[in-house]
């Protein structure tokens, strides 16, 4: 019985150590486990902010290509522009230079030739006629301001005949001048009011490329790309708008043109 009794103390002495030990491990494992998951919560929050940050760069990205995009687009639109106004104003020398030839021809015909008179009664002593033969005035430009003004008049009176005439005028004989690239533009207003949309696109393309300064730009443009979605080309029209927006992204025109793009279900950007 008392060998018996000392096994059985033995074994529980034996139970409680292995208890301990299994206690000890368990306690060890279930720190490990417990840094295992901390670890992974981490993993997983670097993870998430690495993500938030690749989506950011992205968008930024994406952002930032529209935006060169958009200026390289404008660039190329402001050499076209600056080319046709060069060869707007190589043709407005060529004309200037034929105009000052056409005025010199006469008073070269009218000299005599070799420097002795032209007139016969005054080779023989005779007397002198009383009066030359008169020459014909030049055309006389009318006054510039007057001009635009009475076509604006009469464009709002709606007497669109005269208007054309007037504004007619003003790029006439002051082709230069930023008066003729307003004249241009209502031009265009006439012919857009008269449902001429390819005549009213005409006379905003003069404004576009001839006075791309001039503060009917804007409106030029939005108007073109109206003119453009009434004749059904809306690729065309959108472009206009779109180009409108980011050459002159504060002006009323350009909030005109964003209503209208938002209207048509259109992105205001291009992608």
């Amino acid at each position: 019985m008392i060998e018996l009794q000392t096994q059985v103390q033995q074994l529980l002495d034996m139970v409680q150590r292995l208890q301990s030990t299994l206690d000890t491990r368990m306690g060890v494992m279930q720190h490990q486990l417990e840094q295992t998951a901390d670890t992974t919560n981490q993993l997983n929050a670097s993870v998430t902010q690495l993500q938030q940050k690749l989506n950011g760069i992205t968008e930024a990205n994406g952002g930032k290509l529209d935006t060169v995009s958009g200026q390289v687009q404008s660039l190329n639109d402001s050499v076209d522009e600056l080319k046709s106004r060069i060869a707007k104003l190589d043709k407005n020398v060529q004309d200037l230079q034929a105009q000052v030839q056409g005025m010199q021809a006469p008073t070269q015909a009218a000299q005599p030739a070799g420097g002795q008179s032209a007139d016969p009664n005054a080779a023989q002593g005779g007397a002198a006629p009383t009066s030359a033969p008169e020459t014909p005035a030049a055309n006389v430009a009318p006054p510039l301001k007057d001009t635009f003004q009475a076509g604006y008049r009469d464009y709002m009176a709606a007497h669109y005949g005269v208007a054309t005439s007037e504004f007619q005028d003003v790029i006439h004989y002051y082709p230069m001048d930023d008066m003729a690239g307003s004249a241009q533009f209502y031009l265009g207003e006439i012919a857009y009011r008269q449902l001429d949309y390819p005549g009213a696109i005409k006379a905003y393309n003069a404004v576009l490329e001839g006075f791309p300064g001039n503060s009917k730009a804007p409106a030029a443009q939005l108007r073109k790309g109206l003119a453009l979605l009434q004749l059904g080309k809306k690729d065309s029209g959108v472009h206009e708008l779109r180009l409108l927006i980011q050459r002159h992204p504060q002006t009323p025109e350009a909030s005109q043109a964003r209503t209208k793009l938002n209207g048509m279900g259109v992105r205001i950007s291009e992608r």
